[in-house]
């Protein structure tokens, strides 16, 4: 009887389930896939990064390259500017800024020419009513001699008057081509100048322009607008591309300006020492730095 009981005890524990050779493969080569899966992923993640860095790294290049010659052009631009507004200064601003001193009337007025002179050498022209070149030595010189009156040549025109009858407002003075007396072919020529006022026109009356801020100055071209128009492009224009040039510049390359377009002073300040998020985690991280960490 104790035999038998023994025995039907045993039969009754329990038996450990036995894992079949099929089993172990199917799973082998399903952990084997999932991680081909997975390698296969982190691959092409890897490739399309390395894409992306790629192409970030050309668009980086190409807008360095940018940079660089836009900055070559704005340099050459911003001395170049300097260079045409020296030159402007002697041929355009001052002789616009003396027309506008002189204040010349605006309306011309009736003038005659009473003497011509045709000199030759440096001693015998003393001075000249036009000259091809504001910089060049007198040779050669036409000197007319001028009356002229107040009276609109408009009027002149429509009602004659006779020449000895005539009141004069200023007798015998100098007739200059423009307010400086000199220019640069193709606008001025001073042989088609002298036919046109001497020689055998001299008692013909002509339209003329006298200066109000000093009467004995006649001029023969004067235009106000035109006087105006470039004086302003010849400060404009080259001053602003120098500005222009000079602003983005220093815009780009110097690191003051940078800083006070992009930071405060005070940020800049704050940068220096750690935020409250770096403080906590690196006293989670290292707690024996937390003593010097709690200073802050």
């Amino acid at each position: 009887m104790k035999k038998s009981s023994t025995a039907t005890t045993t039969m009754s524990l329990p038996t450990s389930p036995t894992i079949s050779a099929h089993t172990i493969t199917s799973s082998k080569i399903s952990l084997s896939s999932t991680k081909t899966i997975t390698s296969g992923r982190s691959s092409r993640t890897i490739g399309s990064l390395l894409k992306k860095k790629k192409s970030d790294l050309e668009l980086e290049s190409i807008l360095d390259k940018a940079k660089f010659y836009t900055s070559l052009c704005l340099g050459t631009t911003a001395i170049l500017s300097v260079f045409a507004f020296l030159f402007l200064i002697p041929f355009v601003v001052d002789p616009a800024i003396s027309t506008i001193i002189a204040d010349y009337d605006p309306v011309p007025v009736t003038c005659i020419v009473i003497g011509h002179i045709y000199a030759e050498g440096i001693r015998n022209c003393s001075w000249s009513s036009c000259r091809e070149g504001c910089t060049s030595s007198l040779t050669k010189c036409h000197q007319l001699y001028v009356n002229y009156t107040r009276i609109p040549y408009s009027e002149w025109e429509k009602n004659p008057r006779e020449l000895d009858k005539v009141q004069w407002d200023v007798s015998y003075t100098k007739f200059l081509i423009n307010s400086e007396g000199c220019g640069y072919p193709p606008t001025t020529n001073c042989s088609v100048f002298a036919r046109q006022y001497g020689y055998s026109h001299i008692g013909e009356p002509f339209p003329c322009y006298y200066s109000r801020a000093y009467p004995e100055v006649v001029i023969g071209r004067y235009s106000w607008d035109n006087t105006l128009y470039h004086l302003i492009l010849s400060l404009m224009i080259p001053n602003a591309l120098f500005a222009i040039s000079i602003g983005v510049l220093s815009y780009w390359y110097c690191p003051c300006c940078d800083k006070a377009c992009n930071k405060s002073s005070s940020r800049v300040y704050a940068e220096k020492f750690p935020s409250k998020e770096e403080i906590v985690n690196c006293m989670n991280c290292k707690p024996e730095k937390s003593l010097s960490l709690s200073t802050f």
